[in-house]
């Protein structure tokens, strides 16, 4: 049980201060390496994220689990999804 507890605990990404396409590409290397149902705080400042992340997550079967604008970007919680 322990182990499913720490695969939930979301790492954090910063993608901060990076543009079009780069957080979309690293956060597909990230999630690409880490187990199905694993979860991962992407941290962005780029305005086309918002559009972008979401985009990208539903055509590679990720879950976009929670949105959050903060000062200076936005953080996009995602579950990595079976593909």
């Amino acid at each position: 049980m322990h182990e499913k507890t720490e695969s939930r605990r979301p790492a954090v990404y910063d993608l901060k201060g990076l543009n079009c396409p780069l957080p979309v590409l690293k956060a597909k290397k990230r999630l690409a390496a880490m187990r199905p149902g694993s979860l991962l705080w992407l941290e962005t400042t780029d305005p086309l994220a918002v559009i972008d992340i979401p985009a990208f997550c539903s055509d590679a079967g990720h879950q976009l689990v929670e949105t959050a604008a903060v000062s200076g970007g936005h953080r996009f919680l995602v579950e990595r999804g079976a593909a």
